[in-house]
């Protein structure tokens, strides 16, 4: 239900919101030094995240209204972090639109919004212990669950602030790592749609697996299952995330009539990150989110090789404007980079399976 109704609202959302945007001449601003392939789009129509995030969350609310059922702590605190991420990207979209520049918001106001969002979600992401102590986070280093790495080992002053500073990495790390990645049309959009169905995957085999959960019996063994606390609304809002990409992607695919903008590849990222903390599997999403690593890690070259040497490796960062510039069609790189992403999640799905399948066998 949630995925049905997320998919609608962004599929028929999106052309309404292409319509207002266009009246009110809210066009992309297109870099010159950038490929010039790039300069037919300028004038399209961004900010176009905001369906996203409307159409995720309508569909999160549709689901449990439908069936009576309260929201989790665990889900509204992924929906708050995405929620909080994409005003701060709206934010760097509207100076970028309103004065006509590639540049929106500068790097340290940017930073200290997107600090001050994963701040408030990191410390309540510990409170609301359910019946059986988890809470919605842990102050444990997790990969496909909790490892012995613990920060509360520390003390529990020290253990908290690390972990908080761990979630703000996270955050910062992957909603900038999706920023990246979005600059072709449907680049960003379809490679989250395959993280988030990854997720979705993931929090329902933890809701069947979950410790006291459904399958649970006297007799089963106790050693693989997880204590994630709201597994099955994690993959609820997993499914409606996924959707609405899944939605927007039918405008933002080549030739794009809108683009996603910084607000959207915010919050997605910001979404991401949240999952990842929440599911237990936050060294995981490194490999489910393995496209938008590489990318991340063709700035992070790029940038180091010209302030060590002088010389850069690629044509252009990020990666995906190095193969325009090499000759690849839009189309085709977005294409292999979307075949890239899904072998990524794939393996993601198949350490996570084989440690369940390694701990039931021991």
């Amino acid at each position: 239900m949630a995925g049905f109704a997320s998919l609608v609202v962004a599929l028929f959302g999106t052309p309404l919101f292409i319509r207002f945007l266009v009246h009110r001449g809210y066009g992309q601003f297109i870099r010159d030094d950038g490929p010039t392939t790039h300069h037919t789009k300028r004038g399209t129509p961004t900010m176009g995240g905001a369906v996203i995030i409307a159409a995720t969350v309508l569909g999160y609310a549709v689901a449990h209204l439908v069936f009576m059922t309260p929201p989790s702590v665990s889900g509204l605190l992924v929906l708050g972090l995405m929620v909080g991420l994409g005003v701060v990207g709206f934010l760097d979209d509207f100076i970028k639109i309103s004065k006509q520049r590639s540049l929106g918001l500068r790097s340290v106001p940017k930073l200290i919004g997107q600090t001050l969002v994963g701040l408030v979600f990191a410390v309540l992401a510990l409170q609301f212990p359910d019946d059986r102590g988890n809470a919605p986070a842990s102050t444990a280093i997790s990969f496909t669950r909790d490892t012995a790495v613990d920060f509360e080992r520390l003390g529990m002053i020290a253990g908290v602030v690390l972990f908080v500073l761990w979630a703000l990495l996270m955050v910062a790390a992957t909603s900038n790592g999706v920023n990246l990645t979005d600059g072709l049309d449907g680049l960003a959009s379809g490679a989250t749609a395959a993280v988030a169905g990854a997720f979705a995957l993931i929090g329902v085999w933890q809701y069947n697996q979950n410790c006291e959960g459904p399958r649970i019996t006297a007799t089963a063994p106790l050693a693989p299952c997880y204590t994630t606390r709201d597994p099955l609304d994690l993959a609820v809002v997993a499914i409606a995330l996924m959707a609405a990409c899944i939605g927007f992607l039918w405008w933002n695919a080549s030739p794009a009539k809108i683009f996603m903008g910084d607000t959207g590849s915010l919050a997605l990222g910001g979404a991401l990150a949240g999952l990842a903390i929440t599911t237990r599997t936050e060294l995981l999403l490194v490999v489910l989110g393995g496209l938008f690593v590489i990318i991340a890690l063709s700035v992070v070259i790029q940038v180091g090789s010209f302030k060590l040497t002088r010389k850069r490796v690629f044509r252009m960062a990020p990666l995906q404007h190095h193969f325009e510039l090499v000759g690849w069609a839009e189309v085709t790189i977005v294409t292999r980079f979307w075949i890239i992403a899904g072998l990524f999640v794939g393996l993601g799905l198949g350490l996570f399976y084989g440690e369940w399948v390694v701990g039931s066998d021991i």
